[in-house]
């Protein structure tokens, strides 16, 4: 096992993993452009994540590692998009994206049954964090706006789920404690 004088990396993880969701869902509910989102996705939620990923990887933190590193690539591949969209070197149509949030939709129903075992507030991250992609999956895929918007919403819950989560985990080195609540999953 890690040193456990060494620092937390889902601290890191989890704060691009919720930084970059709200303001994509600040883009979605039409509140900002596309710039900030891909420069944020590329660095903080792409770059952060994958490193936070790998040093889950050194901890031998098998969910860490897989979820940091996925969504870490999915930042990044959402920027590539949108530079190839921006630069004319390709034109997804929504349902190519559509497609695209499928991909990571299926490792999140994976992710979140586990994260459902963890503690209540990881049970909520992930949760609607799945619900986020079905809801964007219907969107794209043509159910409309309708379905990106209720995704939005969704999400904005989610990202400030994982914002409560990074609290929890920094709080004991303040002697705080912020309850993280039993897994939906949990045994019993």
């Amino acid at each position: 096992m890690g040193d456990s004088r060494l620092g937390n990396p889902a601290v890191v993880g989890l704060a691009g993993f919720g930084g970059t969701t709200l303001l994509l869902q600040f883009h979605n509910l039409g509140l900002c452009g596309t710039g900030v989102v891909l420069w944020t996705a590329l660095f903080f939620g792409g770059m952060a994540q994958l490193i936070a990923g790998l040093k889950e990887f050194e901890t031998a933190n098998n969910f860490g590692f897989a979820a940091f590193v996925t969504y870490g690539a999915f930042w990044m591949a959402l920027a590539g998009i949108w530079l190839g969209t921006n630069y004319g070197i390709f034109d997804p149509s929504g349902t190519d994206v559509g497609w695209f949030l499928v991909t990571f939709t299926v490792p999140t129903a994976i992710y979140t049954l586990f994260a459902c075992r963890a503690s209540g507030a990881h049970s909520l991250l992930f949760v609607t964090l799945f619900l986020g992609f079905i809801f964007l999956d219907l969107g794209h895929l043509g159910g409309g706006a309708f379905w990106n918007t209720v995704g939005a919403i969704d999400l904005v819950v989610c990202a400030l789920t994982a914002f409560y989560i990074v609290a929890a985990i920094i709080a004991p080195d303040f002697g705080w404690k912020l309850p993280l609540g039993k897994g939906w999953l949990a045994k019993k």
